[in-house]
């Protein structure tokens, strides 16, 4: 059985954890990376445009230093932010590059969403962008922010993101397949709410040396994007051809339904994401 979307998917905004970025020893995954690039363009040639909301920079910086440890200092993480930035954005225009696409570095900090007159500058930023035909690769400004740490890999930075772009879906691709139960069996269902099961169920990351989020701040993110009107399907990067499976509606991972009461104007979008960021 195929799933519902409540609209045609038009825009996608796809969030990579660190974790879909480098593997244990802080080198990039190629081949997953090029096989997303690839399914990017498949989907470009639908008419659907993605953007990647990428984290990975200061992994990346850790693995040119050849560090086997995450530092835990600020000033150090954002020197491997800043390292690993024109590294992640050096790998994306490759891999990209290879399928005749290309791409634009946005960075974002938490003033982008706080500031009115700044979310509707990066709004129409990101518009031109896309009109383009180019695919943007969106990061929070690490370098000078210390709320990658804060809030969680950039699962939340993913939600406004996916609201900011009136995204039609938003997909947070994780290790996993999707949310498990306490049997440890993928909910592959469409949820409506965050059941006490799924809430009880989300925990943080094990792996703290390449990840930082975990289900949990997934979860958070989840209820951003519905709540915005965005649907939200967390599963699994590695799976094949997932983001055309994905806007192909087959059931794969855990499928969150966005609400109804849809927000009508800028005014109180912008308020509803000034309210999520100070609330959290």
């Amino acid at each position: 059985m195929k799933r519902t979307f409540s609209r045609p998917i038009k825009r996608v905004v796809v969030k990579l954890g660190s974790s879909q970025i480098a593997d244990s020893r802080f080198k990039p995954k190629l081949g997953q990376l090029s096989a997303l690039a690839k399914q990017v363009k498949a989907l470009r040639r639908r008419g659907i445009g993605v953007t990647f909301v990428s984290s990975g920079a200061i992994v990346l910086g850790m693995g040119l230093l050849e560090e086997n440890k995450r530092p835990t200092d600020l000033a150090t993480l954002q020197a491997r932010a800043a390292i690993g930035q024109a590294a992640l954005m050096r790998l994306w225009g490759e891999v990209l590059k290879k399928v005749g696409l290309k791409c634009a570095q946005v960075l974002l900090s938490w003033d982008d969403f706080d500031d009115r007159v700044r979310f509707l500058n990066a709004r129409h930023t990101m518009e031109a962008i896309l009109k383009e035909g180019v695919v943007p690769i969106i990061n929070e400004n690490d370098t000078t922010s210390t709320e990658e740490i804060k809030f969680g890999d950039n699962d939340k930075l993913s939600a406004l993101v996916a609201s900011l772009i009136h995204a039609d879906l938003l997909v947070i691709l994780s290790d996993v397949k999707g949310v498990y139960d306490q049997d440890e069996t993928v909910l592959e269902g469409e949820y409506k709410e965050i059941t006490p099961l799924i809430q009880t169920v989300s925990a943080g990351t094990a792996n703290i040396q390449v990840a930082r989020g975990g289900m949990k701040t997934k979860i958070e993110a989840v209820k951003i994007a519905t709540h915005a009107g965005t649907p939200c399907v967390i599963t699994d990067g590695s799976i094949k051809d997932v983001l055309v499976r994905l806007v192909d509606k087959e059931r794969i991972g855990t499928c969150f339904i966005e609400k109804k009461d849809q927000l009508l104007d800028v005014d109180s979008e912008h308020e509803f994401i000034r309210s999520h960021f100070k609330n959290s």
